[in-house]
């Protein structure tokens, strides 16, 4: 299970690092209906903001009624879905709190769906609480004059240092101090994307040589899938990668592991039917150096896979963790295995006067000798990890 979910906050006292925010939405809540119906969390990706409305829900017994980005395409699914959450009282709960997430996520072509979002929430009888990482787009002029507007800060990274300390000791793992340092500082404030990096880190044997500034990228890519999967596509979608810092080959991995998390049944073939293209064409464009198909590698990866939800069905609003590719996390394995055969092969090599080469191609035989001898360890001056490694391969044989 991700980390970000299974350690959750669940009450207010478990919300770290948005103290003054916290009161402000507790009182909006408190003192409904007032002047403006709806508050608007804003800030970047990872704060808290999602986190905050289900914890106030729950500090407030209210049920939360979760509205997305997708939902706002046409007045006559606002309508039919947001409209009878206003006028139906909660069956089990004592209030109720709608909840409108990623409204920056509406695209140019969805302001009917803006115009009668804010209809609605100025007839609501229960309180509407807004999310977005950013605000100031021209489209969202109107939310803008009819929400009060809230922004949540960056977390500290001496908090999220904190946070991520209280997880490893409920997980009963350590890792290096100076490490979730670095974790925390590269972070830059995205408390969803360190905990994701620390449970990566956990999972590695040596977690001192992974490359954190990875986790940049990771943020890109979490967004542009969320588009891809939650949204009907648009000409918009055409565009969702162009921004990640990412070779192409890397966004089908994270495309590939992620797409049963959203899809199933026939929606699920079509997606990996298209995914399936997309590797056609990048094998044709390697092959024959055709440049041109790009163009439908990128159609058949974005619009593709949106496109590959039934037009007739909701589309899915509910928050997804999305993985890390499992394929990225072996070769970048495997790649650290291989290194520790070369460093070893190497210092051989030096010492037996024969070429590399030579000892990686009998690095079967060679290994088992060095194994077997501590003499001949320290002879090499092999460090602990080559030691290690030297041990664990010969469990895997």
């Amino acid at each position: 299970m991700p980390w970000t979910e299974k350690h959750r906050p669940k009450n207010i006292e478990e919300v770290r690092g948005q103290n003054p925010i916290v009161t402000k939405i507790k009182e909006f809540i408190k003192n409904f209906p007032q002047k403006k119906k709806a508050i608007l969390l804003h800030g970047p990706p990872g704060i808290g903001k999602t986190t905050l409305a289900y914890v106030l829900a729950n500090e407030t017994d209210s049920e939360i009624f979760e509205l997305n980005a997708s939902d706002l395409r046409n007045k006559d699914k606002l309508k039919e879905i947001l409209k009878p959450a206003t006028q139906q009282k909660s069956l089990i709960k004592k209030n109720k709190i709608i909840l409108v997430d990623e409204v920056d996520g509406i695209s140019e072509v969805d302001r009917g769906g803006i115009t009668e979002l804010l209809s609605i929430v100025k007839s609501s009888p229960y309180p509407v609480i807004m999310t977005a990482n950013d605000i100031w787009n021209k489209k969202l002029s109107p939310i803008r004059k009819q929400t009060e507007l809230i922004k949540l800060k960056e977390i500290d990274y001496r908090t999220i240092k904190d946070v991520m300390i209280s997880i490893l000791k409920k997980e009963n793992k350590f890792i290096d101090n100076n490490i979730l340092t670095n974790i925390a500082v590269k972070a830059k404030g995205d408390l969803r994307a360190a905990i994701n990096d620390l449970q990566t880190i956990s999972e590695i044997q040596d977690p001192s040589t992974i490359n954190l500034d990875e986790r940049n990228k990771e943020t890109d890519i979490f967004n542009s899938l969320r588009q891809v999967f939650k949204t009907k596509p648009t000409n918009d979608i055409l565009k969702v990668f162009d921004t990640v810092n990412m070779t192409i080959d890397e966004i089908i991995l994270w495309v590939e592991e992620n797409i049963p998390a959203e899809y199933e049944g026939e929606e699920l073939a079509r997606a990996y039917e298209r995914l399936s293209k997309t590797d056609i064409f990048k094998g044709r464009i390697y092959k024959q150096q055709y440049w041109r198909f790009l163009i439908y590698e990128n159609i058949l990866l974005s619009y593709g896979i949106s496109s590959a939800k039934n037009p007739d069905k909701k589309v899915k609003t509910n928050f997804t963790t999305y993985n890390r590719p499992t394929r990225i996390l072996k070769i970048w394995l495997n790649n650290q295995r291989t290194e520790k055969k070369k460093s070893i092969a190497k210092k051989y090599a030096r010492y037996v006067h024969v070429g590399e080469k030579r000892a990686m191609s009998e690095f079967p035989i060679i290994k088992q000798i060095i194994k077997t001898n501590s003499e001949i360890q320290k002879e090499l001056n092999l460090n602990e990890e080559e030691i290690a490694y030297l041990n664990n391969e010969s469990h895997k044989h």
